[in-house]
């Protein structure tokens, strides 16, 4: 028996099938024949071999095994037995593909290599790289904690197969004692991770892209400095939170970060970070991109004495100078669809600063939309407050002047519009209220909605360029989102200060991870979410599969572990990326009697 290869060319395209054929003798001399039309097959499936025995099950009888040179069976060989196919059973389906994604993402970035040099290994049983993957490739996954890591969901996946690490060896002490060694290697493998990017992606530092997040504990973290309470980014001021800088770049591969107190506010953190990148890379003159939060006229004038540039966003209230330039419909540059930007002056503004004012009809609508929602809800809140004092004039002039102004606390865009006077009858008691807008403010506040302002000393003079500059910190925000949701950053179970550190450091190693897979898809023209392309191949499972076999008289059983093939769409996202996955069933050795069959 053989295989061979047929062509057909309809409608001027060529397709291509196989055929399994075996080779007879007739009076007119030998001839092929053809047994079975097999379609497609994968060349994995053409190369596996065994065709030529086909012959031999279709006769009834059971090949011999292969052997090799020397005459010993061949480990490669096909081995043929006879199965029971209405006793076959499937057991241990563990997850796959998303681990051996996270796998093939860490050792393409080297950083098993660098691990291993940085680390060593001991009389340890599992060397702490191994670990350490375990730990990003958990992270990777969306594993909250190390302790559900350990008691569950490891063994519920392929772990095991392609690291070699049984799950008895993976606890919790096990696990936190590599955070405790990993945690010490952070500037090594920042280091490393740049070097990395420049010799995958080709980036360069040109610009450099900072901004501020923070992430809140579980506990109290008593013993733990940095645990402190401040503005919550998680709308969790009821807990304490550390804060983080991330320093990435224009593409979102996140760069270095540094883990400041939780009530460490942001402009205070640009010196240490633009300090801490200078001393670790050199003094070039990189962009820095920033949002409004970081800028004060100290940390502008620290940037200038390092030469460096910078494009930064201003306070809203810096648009009330530019009212006039709003209102003007010439010299306005479309640099994207529903945004506008030109260059415009700042009345005794610095000669060597430039202002880029921007506009987004998009933005203006929701911003618009945001106010008169506020507007509505503080205009109900102050009629009810009215129809109260209506009902039952108050004396305490005092309380009355407290409800009001919690009301106008929970809606401060429309305080800034709308006016509550208290109005008091002929006793002096607060008998109802008087609510008024201010048209003019109003007007004033619906005109800067969608508009911005950003300041900057670099020598570009063209605004859509500059407005790309800045907008590329989105890329930042971006990967915040990606560390919280997707990676499990918040929140903190651990309450000591490295061990927080440690877990923020895997948080970052497997956001490096995510954002290598998102450059990776998009250098193949696969887009740039890498969310949707490991939710697919996290369809890819493995298993072991049971086949109660015969030998004789006697009722065996073997056991196959195997990756299940993906499903067509799957199987083309893994070939575009490169990765072939092991098709090639492992024969585990517990051939035993089947008993109570």
């Amino acid at each position: 028996m053989f295989l061979r290869k047929e062509r057909r060319c309809r409608g001027g395209e060529d397709y291509t099938y196989w055929s399994l054929c075996e080779a007879v003798r007739t009076v007119r001399g030998p001839r092929q024949r053809v047994v079975a039309c097999l379609g497609k097959l994968d060349p994995a499936e053409v190369s596996g071999g065994g065709w030529e025995e086909i012959g031999a099950l279709l006769a009834g009888r059971t090949p011999a095994p292969r052997e090799s040179v020397g005459g010993a069976p061949s480990e490669s060989g096909t081995r043929w037995e006879q199965v029971d196919v209405s006793r076959v059973q499937v057991e241990r389906t563990r997850d796959f593909g998303e681990v051996y994604l996270a796998l093939a993402l860490w050792r393409r970035l080297k950083l098993d290599e660098l691990l291993s040099s940085l680390l060593g290994s001991g009389r340890e049983s599992v060397d702490w790289a191994t670990v350490a993957s375990v730990l990003v490739a958990a992270r990777f996954c969306a594993q909250r904690s190390e302790l559900s890591l350990a008691e569950h969901w490891y063994e519920t996946t392929a772990l095991e197969d392609l690291l070699g690490v049984p799950p008895a060896l993976i606890n919790d002490d096990r696990l936190y004692r590599a955070l405790d060694a990993l945690g010490e290697q952070k500037e090594a493998l920042c280091a490393h991770l740049i070097e990395r990017y420049r010799d995958w992606f080709g980036v360069r530092m040109e610009f450099l892209l900072y901004d501020v997040t923070s992430s809140f504990f579980e506990g109290q973290a008593m013993e733990n400095p940095l645990a402190q309470r401040g503005y919550s980014r998680d709308q969790r001021p009821d807990c304490k939170q550390v804060c983080i800088g991330l320093v990435c770049t224009p593409e979102g591969l996140p760069l270095a970060y540094e883990v400041f107190a939780g009530n460490r506010t942001d402009v205070t953190t640009v010196e240490e970070v633009v300090t801490m990148m200078e001393k670790k890379y050199g003094q070039a003159q990189r962009i820095w991109v920033m949002d409004r939060g970081m800028v004060s006229e100290a940390n502008i004038a620290f940037l200038r004495e390092r030469h460096a540039r910078y494009i930064v966003g201003t306070p809203k209230s810096w648009l009330r100078h530019f009212e006039a330039k709003l209102l003007d419909k010439e010299n306005w540059q479309q640099v994207q669809d529903g945004v506008e930007a030109r260059l415009v002056e700042l009345p005794g503004g610095a000669g060597q600063e430039k202002y880029i004012l921007c506009r987004s009809t998009q933005r203006a609508l929701k911003e618009r939309a945001m106010l008169e929602r506020q507007s509505d809800r503080l205009t109900a809140a102050l009629v009810r407050i009215d129809a109260r004092l209506r009902r039952c004039p108050q004396c305490n002039l005092e309380a009355v002047g407290r409800s009001i102004g919690r009301v106008l606390g929970k809606h401060p865009a429309a305080a800034a519009i709308l006016d509550a006077t208290v109005i008091a009858d002929e006793r002096g008691r607060a008998a109802a209220l008087t609510i008024t807008s201010d048209i003019e403010r109003g007007q004033q506040a619906a005109l800067r909605k969608g508009a911005y302002l950003l300041r900057t000393n670099c020598e570009e003079t063209n605004p859509a360029l500059l407005w790309r500059w800045y907008i590329q910190l989105t890329q930042a925000e971006s990967a915040f989102r990606t560390a919280k949701s997707d990676l499990g950053l918040r929140p903190i179970y651990h309450q000591k200060t490295d061990r927080v550190k440690a877990h923020i450091l895997v948080c970052f190693l497997g956001l490096a991870l995510w954002r290598c897979l998102e450059q990776w898809m998009a250098a193949k023209g696969m887009g740039t979410c890498a969310r949707t392309l490991v939710k697919a191949i996290a369809t890819i499972k493995s298993m072991d599969v049971i086949l109660p076999i015969r030998r004789g008289s006697e009722r065996l059983s073997l056991r196959l572990r195997l990756v299940a093939k993906p499903e067509n769409g799957v199987t083309q996202l893994l070939a575009h990326l490169g990765l072939q996955l092991p098709l090639h069933p492992k024969l585990i050795e517990n051939v035993v009697p089947k008993t109570g069959v």
